[in-house]
């Protein structure tokens, strides 16, 4: 019988258990490891039961067409660009749909930290499929986590793994907590930019964008933790950080090109969020 085509381009290394156990035991990979990984493309009959679960949270990235899930005895669909998470110990089966199969990168996954990075996900038992919306990165990571074990399981190969794991779970929460190309916070984040050299109210931009004041700053706070005020003067301090590590304008200038007519104003500002005055901050060693 002919290999299938699913079959003879998938990739997948499991990780020895006693290994496993080797690097729960270390200092960095205990915190995060990857035990399981691989790519299934075009996955045709692919279909996994575990009714008990399994000691290891398992992501699925699927990247083209469609599989199903059911996850704590929910069902759910799971197409392209999006990523199935089914945290340790929760019973699951998941599939390719039988019209069109998914393709899938996967990795198996255990650490002290994981819980902490699923939960920033948003993922849960409940909320098993995610959307990724930077799925060349997702990918691009995935692969380094399968190409690194393919060579081996040393401790060197397991801290990679390990680290490229973590910047796939926080680059997956960053680029959730971003904002959409075109969607209101998206437009208002790029007004903000596009004017650091001048004051804008609130009321003004959200009425640009189309919502509520309220609504605006709370989707602000959602995404970077303080107000849309604090976001432009974050944004107009980073660029007087900028001007004064790469040019020679004197702080007036400065003050002025981000919007602070007054530069003594500007300086005390300065001062309060970096507790060092321009003048010093340009003066400090760096580099």
């Amino acid at each position: 019988m002919p290999i299938q085509e699913g079959f003879l381009n998938q990739r997948l290394t499991v990780v020895p258990r006693r290994v496993v156990a080797e690097a729960h035991a270390r200092p960095v990979t205990r915190r995060l490891m990857v035990t399981d990984c691989g790519y299934y493309p075009k996955a045709a009959d692919h279909l996994m039961t575990r009714p008990n679960g399994t000691e290891e949270t398992v992501l699925i990235l699927c990247t083209a067409g469609t599989g199903w899930a059911n996850v704590g005895g929910a069902q759910h669909r799971v197409g392209s660009n999006a990523a199935l998470v089914i945290p340790r110990g929760t019973p699951h089966s998941y599939g390719a749909s039988a019209d069109n199969p998914w393709t899938i990168w996967w990795c198996h996954l255990r650490g002290s930290d994981l819980a902490e990075l699923v939960e920033e996900i948003g993922a849960s038992a409940s909320r098993p499929v995610i959307p990724i919306r930077r799925l060349d990165r997702a990918v691009a990571l995935l692969d380094e986590i399968v190409t690194i074990l393919e060579r081996d399981h040393s401790p060197a190969s397991r801290m990679g793994a390990a680290g490229a794991a973590w910047k796939l779970l926080t680059q997956i929460v960053v680029d959730r907590a971003m904002p959409a190309p075109g969607d209101p916070l998206q437009r208002a984040m790029a007004y903000l930019a596009e004017r650091l050299d001048s004051t804008v109210r609130v009321a003004d931009l959200a009425s640009l964008v189309g919502v509520s004041p309220s609504h605006l700053s709370a989707m602000f706070r959602h995404a970077t933790g303080g107000g849309v005020l604090a976001h432009h003067t974050a944004l107009r301090m980073a660029q007087a950080r900028n001007l004064l590590d790469t040019t020679d304008a004197t702080v007036a200038t400065i003050a002025r090109e981000v919007g602070y007519p007054d530069p003594f104003y500007f300086s005390r500002h300065f001062k309060r969020m970096h507790e060092a005055s321009p003048t010093e901050y340009r003066n400090r060693a760096k580099g």
